[in-house]
């Protein structure tokens, strides 16, 4: 269940980061719409990188349906992979 509160309870911040942990945000609102959320950094980090990842393979498809695919061959190749 999401931990939601007022943003006027930040005048007590140490008891809403308390509430904050990995995989439980707490989200923040203002004048009852959700507004602002707080969040352990080991969830932001992880967040940032699956982001990261998520772009990069975009720029894959995107490369892969411009220029062609490699075939697996070539990707061995490339990675210096010998099947003997």
């Amino acid at each position: 269940m999401p931990n939601i509160k007022p943003i006027s309870d930040l005048r007590n911040y140490s008891d809403v980061l308390r509430d904050v942990s990995v995989g439980a945000p707490v989200f923040l609102t203002k004048n009852g719409r959700g507004r602002y959320t707080i969040m352990d950094m080991r969830d932001f980090e992880k967040m940032q990188a699956t982001l990261q990842l998520l772009n990069e393979l975009a720029h894959g498809k995107e490369s892969g349906e411009r220029n062609g695919w490699a075939t697996l061959d070539e990707v061995e190749k490339a990675l210096g992979i010998d099947h003997e």
